[in-house]
C-alpha cells in the first residue's frame, strides 16, 4: 500500500526503504523525537518529502490531489481537534468533508460506543475533558470511513482500562471493515499484541520492521 524509497525529510527522517502492507494494522515504535509522528504526515502528504519518494498505490504521493488523499488516508493527531456545537455536529463535520449525507442518530451513537465516549450527542463538544475530546476525535476519524487510518498516539490521554477498551475497538473496527491501521504508540505490549507488523524508529532512520 505504502512505500518509501530514499525518503529524506530535513534531519529528521532518512529512510532507505519501506512497505506497508495494506489491511493489517502496523504500530509504530521508537523514542521521543524519533520522527514517528513525522512519518505518519509524509504518508497523507501533510509534510513532503526533501528527497526520496512515497507511493501510495504504486503513486507517487505528490501526484494525487491532497484532498482527495486526505479522504482516504485520514489522520487522528495525538492532540485532538474539537469544534464549537455538539458533538453530533462534531461527528457530522466528518461526513461534510467526505461530501457524504448526515447519518441517523443511532449511527453516531454505535461509534461513540466504538471509541467507549458514554455522552449524548447533544453534549457541547467544548466542555468534554481531554480523554473524552480525543475519544470524540476518534470517533470522527473512524466514521469518515477512510481507507487507511493513521493514528498517533490515539489513547496517551486515557487510563490503562480504557486505553486497552480503544485500542481494541479500533483493532477490531479495521479487521470487520478491511481497514488499514498505522498507529504510533508509546506502549511496547500494545504494539506486540495489536500489530500485525511493527516498525521501530530511531533517530529518523528504521532499525526494524517486521
Amino acid at each position: 500500500m505504502f512505500k518509501l524509497e530514499k525518503v529524506k525529510y530535513k534531519d529528521i527522517l532518512d529512510i532507505d526503504n519501506l512497505r506497508i502492507k495494506e489491511n493489517i494494522v502496523t504500530c509504530i515504535l521508537g523514542q521521543s523525537g524519533s520522527g514517528k509522528t513525522t512519518l505518519l504526515r509524509l504518508l497523507n502528504n501533510l509534510k513532503s518529502p526533501d528527497g526520496g519518494t512515497v507511493y501510495y498505490n504504486d503513486n507517487d504521493i505528490l501526484d494525487i490531489n491532497p484532498v482527495n488523499l486526505r479522504r482516504e488516508v485520514i489522520m487522528l493527531s495525538q492532540n485532538p481537534v474539537v469544534f464549537d456545537g455538539t458533538i453530533r455536529e462534531n461527528l457530522n463535520l466528518a461526513l461534510e468533508f467526505k461530501e457524504k449525507e448526515r447519518v441517523s442518530d443511532d449511527i453516531l451513537n454505535k461509534y461513540l460506543e466504538i471509541s467507549n465516549l458514554n455522552k449524548s450527542l447533544d453534549t457541547n463538544a467544548k466542555n468534554l475533558s481531554g480523554g473524552e475530546k480525543q475519544r470524540l476525535s476518534l470517533a470522527r476519524v473512524l466514521l469518515s470511513d477512510g481507507e487507511v487510518y493513521l493514528l498517533d498516539e490515539p489513547s496517551s490521554s486515557l487510563d490503562d482500562e480504557t486505553e486497552r477498551f480503544v485500542i481494541k475497538s479500533i483493532v477490531d473496527f479495521a479487521k470487520n471493515n478491511n481497514k488499514t491501521v498505522i498507529m504510533v504508540t508509546h506502549s511496547v505490549k500494545i504494539a506486540e499484541e495489536y500489530g500485525k507488523d511493527i516498525i521501530r524508529i530511531n533517530k529518523g532512520s528504521v532499525i526494524d520492521d517486521r
